[in-house]
C-alpha cells in the first residue's frame, strides 16, 4: 500500500485546502471566528481526516475516517453555498471552487469503494 501522500485523494484534498485559504482571505474580518474559521477547519479535516484513516490498522476503521472526510466536504460545500448567499464569493468563484469539491467527492468515494471490496 501507498502511503497516504502519495495517494491522489489526499494530494487533491490538499489542493482544495489551499484553495479555500486563498479564497476566505477576503472574507469580511468580522466572519473570522465565524464562518472563516467553520469553512478552514471543515476543508483541513478532509485530508487530515483522511491520513488518520490510512494511519488505523484495519479496514472497518479506515473506511469510518474516509467517511468522517467525506462528511466534512460536504460540510464544506454547504458553507461554501452559504458564502456564496452572503455574498462573500461570488457566483463564478463557488462554480470554480465546486469544481474541485466535485473532484475531490469522486476520489474520496472511489477510495472509499476500493476499502470495502478489500
Amino acid at each position: 500500500m501507498k502511503s497516504y501522500t502519495e495517494l491522489e485523494v489526499w494530494m487533491q484534498a490538499r489542493v482544495l485546502v489551499n484553495a479555500v485559504y486563498e479564497l476566505t482571505k477576503k472574507f469580511p474580518k468580522e466572519e473570522v471566528f465565524g464562518i472563516t474559521s467553520q469553512i478552514r477547519r471543515s476543508a483541513i479535516s478532509i485530508p487530515s481526516d483522511i491520513a488518520e484513516g490510512c494511519g488505523r490498522s484495519s479496514t472497518k476503521e479506515t473506511i469510518h475516517f474516509l467517511f468522517i472526510a467525506r462528511g466534512s466536504l460536504y460540510e464544506l460545500e454547504t458553507q461554501l453555498y452559504l458564502s456564496n448567499d452572503q455574498k462573500y464569493i461570488t457566483q463564478e468563484e463557488l462554480e470554480k471552487i465546486q469544481q474541485q469539491v466535485i473532484a475531490c467527492k469522486k476520489l474520496l468515494n472511489g477510495f472509499i469503494n476500493y476499502y470495502k471490496k478489500r
